[in-house]
């Protein structure tokens, strides 16, 4: 299986990106439209952490910038009837960090803004998620090197994805990270949409 993908870009395009190893192998990866939107320009060289689904009639390569990420695609794949092109839509609204704060509130119609997914759909996909993201969240759910600042800069972020102003997740997020100072990220988000529900109530 191919894990990791670097040389340089030949093009880009909606799907994802042609990338040139040095062995002079080109292979096109599909990327989630945070990555597609971050590449260099032509002739630059990237690197991607790589999922291969393998088909009966076709390999396809699904290229992330971030273990993490990888991570969360993989567990996408493993909620039933969602495929990875799904998955790669997912990841194209949701980062991980964003995701892991979707999946801790209790908004399930957030998933509906995904491409593809209706109501129903995302009902089912987030019973799922907020389960498996809980039972192994992967390298973003443990505490983040370099302490409270990325800690709140990563949940602040990811709380922007989810709708809220920037004004508002700030203040909440600050007094949870003063209530308890060792919150990793995915506690911080749990932690600042339940101030969050509370405030709505």
């Amino acid at each position: 299986m191919i894990g990791y993908v670097r040389g340089e870009l030949l093009s880009r395009g909606e799907r994802g990106a042609l990338v040139l190893t040095p062995g002079g192998v080109g292979y096109e990866i599909r990327l989630p439209a945070s990555a597609s939107a971050a590449l260099p320009a032509r002739g630059e060289v990237v690197e991607f952490y790589v999922h291969t689904v393998v088909r009966e009639d076709a390999i396809d390569l699904y290229g992330f910038s971030s273990l993490d990420d990888r991570a969360v695609f993989e567990t996408l794949l493993g909620i039933s009837k969602l495929g990875p092109k799904t998955a790669l839509a997912i990841l194209s609204v949701y980062d991980a960090t964003a995701l892991r704060g979707l999946a801790a509130g209790n908004d399930p119609d957030l998933l509906a803004r995904v491409p593809g997914i209706g109501k129903k759909s995302a009902q089912r996909i987030f019973v799922e998620l907020k389960y498996k993201l809980d039972m192994g969240g992967g390298p973003a759910a443990m505490p983040a090197p370099g302490g409270g600042a990325t800690v709140f800069s990563d949940a602040l972020a990811g709380l922007c994805n989810l709708g809220y102003g920037e004004a508002q997740a700030a203040s909440v997020l600050r007094a949870a990270l003063d209530e308890e100072p060792d919150l990793d990220v995915s506690q911080a988000l749990r932690q600042a949409l339940k101030r969050l529900a509370k405030d709505r109530a």
